[in-house]
C-alpha cells in the first residue's frame, strides 16, 4: 500500500476544505446543547471531505457528524474525519481550530493530517516514517521532567463535571509546570509532536479528535496510550507524551 499517496490525498483534501472554512462569513448553529454546539459550517467542511476522500479511495469513513460510512472496499483501512475540531472557537472567531483526518488499520493508526487553516500549517505523519510541519520535519522535545513539562488538556462534550470527578482531574495537573486548555484536541495533540509542550491528556474524547494527532506523535517519536471507554460512541482516554515517565 503506497501510504505516502494516501497521505497526499488527506492533505489535498485538508487544503481544499480548509479554504472553504477561511472563506465562510455567516456563522450558522444548527444545534447549542449543553456544552456542545454543532455548525453548519462542521456540515459544509465534511461534506468537501467526503466527496475528496470517496473520489481517490474506496475505504471506510469515520467521521464526526455522519458517523460511519461504509466504503466499497472489504479492506480493514478507514479514515477518520473530523472535519472542524474547536467548532466554538471558529464560531467566536477565536483562531484555534482545524481540519483533522487520519487513516488507520482497524484500530492501529498508520497515518495523520492535521490543517490548522487559520495560519496555513499542515502537520502531517506517517507511523515510522516521521512527522513535519509544513514539510520541516517535527520532533518531541526532550524535557523529562514533571516540574518542567507543560501539559494540554480539556474537558470534552462527554466529560463529567461532578466535583469528585474535577478534583481527580486536577490532581492529574497539579505536578506540572504549566497547563493549557486549547479547545482542539488535534492542535493539542499536534504540540507535543512538535516539541511545544510535553503532554497531551483527555478522558472521554472521541476518536475522530485525536485519530490523527496519535499518528502524528507516534511518528514525531513520542509515545501515546489509549483506551477505549466507550466503543458505540467511540469514546476513549488518551495520554500523549514525549516520554513515557511523564504519564
Amino acid at each position: 500500500m503506497n501510504l505516502n499517496k494516501h497521505l497526499e490525498i488527506a492533505v489535498s483534501t485538508a487544503k481544499k476544505s480548509g479554504l472553504s472554512l477561511l472563506n465562510e462569513n455567516n456563522i450558522i448553529i444548527n444545534n447549542l446543547k449543553d456544552k456542545d454546539i454543532k455548525l453548519q459550517s462542521d456540515l459544509d467542511s465534511e461534506e468537501i471531505i467526503f466527496a475528496e476522500l470517496k473520489k481517490e479511495s474506496d475505504f471506510d469513513i469515520l467521521s464526526e457528524e455522519a458517523g460511519f460510512i461504509k466504503g466499497s472496499s472489504n479492506s480493514s483501512f478507514r479514515w477518520i474525519v473530523d472535519p472542524l475540531d474547536g467548532s466554538l472557537n471558529f464560531s467566536r472567531k477565536i483562531p484555534i481550530c482545524c481540519i483533522s483526518i487520519a487513516l488507520w488499520d482497524n484500530d492501529v493508526p498508520v497515518l495523520g493530517v492535521i490543517y490548522d487553516f487559520n495560519n496555513d500549517k499542515m502537520y502531517t505523519g506517517i507511523i515510522g516514517e516521521g512527522s513535519y510541519c509544513n514539510g520541516i520535519s517535527i520532533n518531541v522535545s526532550s524535557i523529562k521532567d514533571k516540574k518542567d513539562s507543560i501539559i494540554c488538556t480539556g474537558f470534552p462534550v462527554y466529560s463529567s463535571f461532578e466535583s469528585d470527578n474535577l478534583l481527580k482531574f486536577v490532581t492529574k495537573l497539579q505536578t506540572f509546570k504549566k497547563v493549557r486548555l486549547l479547545g482542539s484536541a488535534a492542535l493539542s495533540s499536534v504540540m507535543v509532536a512538535s516539541g511545544s509542550v510535553e503532554v497531551y491528556h483527555e478522558s472521554s474524547i472521541a476518536l475522530w479528535d485525536v485519530a490523527a494527532g496519535i499518528a502524528i506523535v507516534e511518528a514525531a517519536g513520542g509515545y501515546v496510550e489509549y483506551n477505549f471507554i466507550d466503543s458505540k460512541n467511540h469514546l476513549l482516554d488518551v495520554w500523549a507524551f514525549n516520554s513515557k515517565s511523564l504519564k
